[in-house]
């Protein structure tokens, strides 16, 4: 099991060997420094927590201190203990871990868009421009009535309301480039989240049946 944090950064393109080109993100990765391990012994699961942007310790929430100050702290589960290798406290992970060509699942956090009406959040085409039609392009109408869920607003119904903001994970992404000097790994296609945002970069979990 792999894994690393890392802050978001551009976009940009890489050419492979056959002259095609890739869209790829550029994120600024790791080091992380293990804080806590915890195994199914002693807190009835295996995982790893890990500590990302060391920050001093006045601006460090009292609870946390003694994890050496981290402006982040994220927890990584494992099904088996033994996919957490021999991390220890105070362990470093960075960007050797990884390889070009691994595959990885990326979670981000969505960039918030406010308060949104049904025609950006679900896609609505909203009302007809004509026949009498004046303030009402953009309006979802009818949400209910007597011929429909007995005269109430049927639960999970598509309406205006907070969008964005939401945690998401992009499957099967693959490392694309990795500069260890610079910190900075490559991952193909788009990632969620603004610029400098926190993104978590985690193994693909092997198939089980696989060999490997």
């Amino acid at each position: 099991m792999k894994f690393i944090l890392a802050r978001k950064g551009r976009m940009t393109q890489i050419f492979q060997e056959d002259g095609r080109v890739q869209a790829g993100t550029v994120l600024t990765a790791g080091p992380v420094v293990v804080t806590q391990v915890k195994t199914p012994e002693t807190d009835g699961y295996a995982a790893v927590q890990v500590g990302f942007n060391p920050q001093k310790a006045e601006r460090v929430n009292k609870a946390q201190r003694a994890d050496k100050g981290f402006m982040v702290l994220k927890e990584f589960r494992a099904e088996d203990p033994s996919e957490l290798g021999d991390l220890s406290v105070g362990s470093q992970i960075t960007l050797d871990t990884f390889e070009v060509g691994d595959g990885v699942n990326v979670v981000g956090t969505s960039k918030g868009r406010g308060f949104a009406g049904v025609v950006k959040r679900h896609g609505f085409h909203g009302g007809r421009r004509t026949h009498g039609q004046k303030h009402s392009e953009r309006e979802p109408g009818s949400i209910g009535g007597g011929g429909r869920a007995g005269g109430r607003v049927a639960k999970g119904l598509r309406m205006g309301g907070r969008m964005g903001g939401d945690r998401i994970t992009v499957k099967n992404l693959k490392v694309l480039h990795i500069d260890a000097g610079r910190g900075e790994i490559i991952v193909s296609g788009a990632i969620p989240g603004a610029p400098n945002s926190l993104v978590e970069i985690v193994s693909m979990p092997k198939a089980p049946n696989s060999k490997k």
